[in-house]
């Protein structure tokens, strides 16, 4: 029973958290090259992933989490009930609500004092997040985001710088996120994984992944979509890059597990806010209120994460 829930809880987290997250990483990347082969861009990001997985398994002695799992301990037996974690998320996905997965997954796993520590350091990711893409968009918007600079860039035939550009931003970008959220994915496997656990769990992701691309996103995307000039590569390329450098920075701090959902989400609402101040103040308001909808999405999360933590510390008495 113990082996059952551990394989269904990999494969169920697997496809939840990377269905709820991919919008992160991927989906400017996904938005702004709408019109490539699927199977391309799942090939480019399946490569860095193997890449980053097998590298993290081989730096860390097999544990492919770069250390975020090493004050998790996998509990020995691992009853049903810590299917409930990677479900209600799987549920949320399937509403495209972007839940915060290391909330969901990680909290029913944790002791008091770390999910403490992880809240803090979200705090602190999409409070830096938002302040530092809204005072970089304060100065950058009218030259990069105006409707005539963009009209001016395709004139100039830019977009192929650009679109390299963009491509080297999510390599970097997905790597880092990757690491932070590997801890989130491999959370129900033993800590240090044999190279046989290693290929099979690398192939799951990756069928999972190509499904994702497959569908491009899912109803989760439409988070990206709405959001000012996501489709061009331009803009695509700034935000990968901003997001990118933020985690590289979190990644080096420590490795306690960080929710990379209020990161994101930060990044996107200190941008629109800037964007309207200095493009269209008419519609404020109306960027405020999509803004705290975001927000409230992703604290459903936390509020689902806390309960079910509850539960199960309940259900072990």
């Amino acid at each position: 029973m113990d082996q059952l829930v551990l394989y269904l809880g990999f494969f169920i987290a697997a496809y939840a958290v990377i269905a709820n997250d991919v919008i992160q990483t991927l989906g400017t990347f996904m938005a702004s090259n709408s019109g490539v082969k699927w199977w391309l861009l799942w090939a480019f990001a399946a490569s860095i992933l193997a890449v980053t997985l097998v590298f993290g398994w081989y730096a860390y002695g097999g544990d492919v989490s770069y250390g975020r799992l090493s004050a998790i301990p996998l509990p020995n037996p691992m009853p049903w009930w810590y299917l409930l974690a990677p479900i209600s998320l799987l549920v949320i996905t399937r509403f495209g609500i972007p839940a915060s997965t290391t909330f969901m997954i990680l909290s029913v796993f944790s002791s008091s004092q770390l999910i403490e520590k992880m809240i803090l350091k979200s705090v602190l990711g999409y409070s830096l997040a938002f302040v530092l893409a809204f005072a970089l968009y304060l100065f950058i918007t009218k030259k990069f985001e105006s409707p005539a600079s963009i009209r001016l860039m395709d004139k100039k035939k830019q977009r192929p710088f650009w679109l390299v550009a963009q491509w080297f931003s999510t390599g970097f970008l997905w790597s880092q996120w990757l690491i932070q959220d590997f801890a989130n994915i491999f959370v129900f496997l033993p800590r240090h994984l044999t190279w046989v656990e290693l290929l099979t769990s690398l192939g799951i992701i990756l069928l999972i992944m190509a499904y994702i691309f497959n569908v491009k996103g899912g109803r989760i995307q439409n988070i990206v979509n709405q959001k000012s000039n996501t489709q061009h590569i331009r803009s695509a390329t700034i935000i990968d890059a901003c997001y990118g450098l933020l985690l590289f920075f979190f990644t080096s701090l420590n490795t306690i597990p960080m929710s990379t959902t209020w990161a994101f989400i930060g990044i996107l609402a200190g941008r629109e806010i800037a964007i309207s101040y200095k493009l269209k103040k008419d519609k404020l308001n109306k960027t405020y209120r999509i803004i705290v909808k975001d927000f409230a999405k992703v604290n459903i999360g936390l509020f689902v994460s806390i309960l079910i933590a509850y539960l199960i510390q309940f259900l072990k008495a």
